[in-house]
């Protein structure tokens, strides 16, 4: 890397853009640790749908099917609009504005009113993936190609750093409410969603300020809808026809699925297995500790391995711990397992993040990065039913959670399948 041209200290990204675009992950990752992982499923467990924590856990699986459903088939389409109107940003701070507004709404919802809860949280998950579609083709157009694996690792390291900070404090509210004026723990997780908000709305605003990466569309909306709508069939007839492209994408359907369901649903199972609620939220602290070193530690393991290797690790890992899972009887092996999953999960999303960056072409990047969204959506519908549809079949929730192994099986042996070299070829010449 190049320093300066007066001979300066070397600067770790040539676009101070980058920055701005990393914040945004600092920003959102709080929506996934304090709401996503944490707090949503206990509060929904003991709080919003009393009972069955098995029920709970097939509802959450529902919801958040349901939500990635959404996302999945507007995805591609809203990303070709952005693209023809070079609108990504605006796109962004839309689905951010939902996804805020969805979890500040989460502290009103009563007791027992476990519909309301799931909707909001649908809203909230639909804002916070749109607006991942648009954040992550920013990427592209903030850093030169040769700083993507690093930007994209960084990101996710900032991400587990600032989720982690306020989840941090959040904790400390919840486990000595009476400090912060509050009656209960649960209210002082009713209390975080505001504070999610607040943070998520306050660290959104740099990537939305000052020059940005597109501009503002000047033709009429009706004219860039057709535009859009005519661009998302010219693209996804490319994607057919793009093999290296179609191939990642079955491929990271697949490992993906595995890594989001696990995300998701940790807390829940660990709660049907009869862990207490602090101790799960201790090992999601200690998760999101062990993550931010290792996503940094990621990226120079793709530049010294290659992409690929890193990515195989990382899935190899994720097959193991989800085997473990399976037969896990204690707290301390869950805390365990928590810190193993913390060493891949950023990178692992990171590099295949980047990876597909270099297989796409840079102008239409927000509508395949609408498809890559889609697809990882798709897959999030697949992992919470499948282990919904496993709990019920099976009524045992180790089975439930030991069926996300074949998902993990299925994508290591797609990604053998992509020539990253080639595809990267093809990209340059679009």
């Amino acid at each position: 890397m190049k320093g300066p041209a007066h001979g300066g200290p070397r600067r770790l990204f040539r676009d101070p853009r980058v920055w701005r675009w990393i914040l945004y992950d600092w920003a959102e990752s709080a929506f996934a640790t304090t709401v996503m992982v944490a707090f949503f499923p206990i509060l929904l467990t003991h709080e919003w749908s009393p009972g069955s924590p098995a029920t709970a856990l097939a509802r959450l699986g529902i919801a958040s099917g349901c939500a990635a459903l959404v996302i999945a088939l507007v995805a591609p389409l809203v990303g070709a609009l952005a693209d023809r109107a070079q609108a990504r940003s605006f796109w962004l701070a839309g689905f951010a504005g939902l996804g805020i507004l969805s979890v500040l709404a989460l502290d009103l919802v009563g007791k027992g009113q476990w519909f309301m809860a799931l909707f909001l949280f649908g809203l909230a998950l639909i804002g916070y993936s749109g607006g991942n579609v648009f954040y992550n083709s920013l990427l592209l157009h903030c850093c030169d190609s040769s700083e993507i694996d690093r930007a994209s690792c960084y990101g996710y390291g900032a991400g587990y750093l600032g989720g982690g900070l306020l989840f941090a404090l959040n904790i400390w509210m919840v486990m000595d409410p009476a400090r912060f004026g509050l009656s209960s723990a649960l209210s002082a997780m009713r209390v975080a969603f505001v504070d999610v908000a607040g943070w998520w709305a306050l660290f959104t605003l740099p990537i939305l300020t000052g020059k940005r990466p597109d501009r503002r569309p000047r033709a009429g909306f009706g004219f860039l809808v057709r535009a859009g709508w005519q661009q998302f069939r010219s693209t996804f007839r490319e994607v057919r026809k793009l093999r290296y492209v179609s191939v990642f994408l079955l491929a990271y359907w697949c490992y993906i699925d595995g890594v989001n369901t696990i995300i998701k649903m940790a807390v829940s199972y660990g709660l049907a297995l009869g862990f207490p609620s602090s101790s799960l939220i201790v090992a999601i602290l200690v998760t999101q500790a062990v993550a931010f070193p290792a996503a940094l530690g990621y990226a120079h393991a793709g530049v010294r391995w290659g992409v690929m290797r890193a990515l195989y690790l990382g899935i190899g890992v994720y097959m193991v711990a989800t085997l473990a899972a399976a037969f896990m009887t204690n707290v301390t092996e869950f805390y365990a397992l928590a810190a193993v999953v913390g060493l891949v999960q950023g990178g692992t999303q990171a590099l295949s993040r980047s990876l597909y960056a270099r297989l796409i072409p840079k102008e239409k990047s927000a509508e395949f990065f609408g498809f890559y969204g889609m697809i990882g959506k798709f897959s999030a519908i697949l992992g919470p039913f499948l282990v919904a549809l496993t709990e019920s079949w099976t009524g045992n929730v180790r089975f439930a959670i030991g069926s996300i192994l074949l998902l993990f099986a299925l994508g290591a042996i797609l990604l053998h399948r992509v020539d990253f070299k080639a595809g990267q070829m093809v990209a340059g010449s679009l």
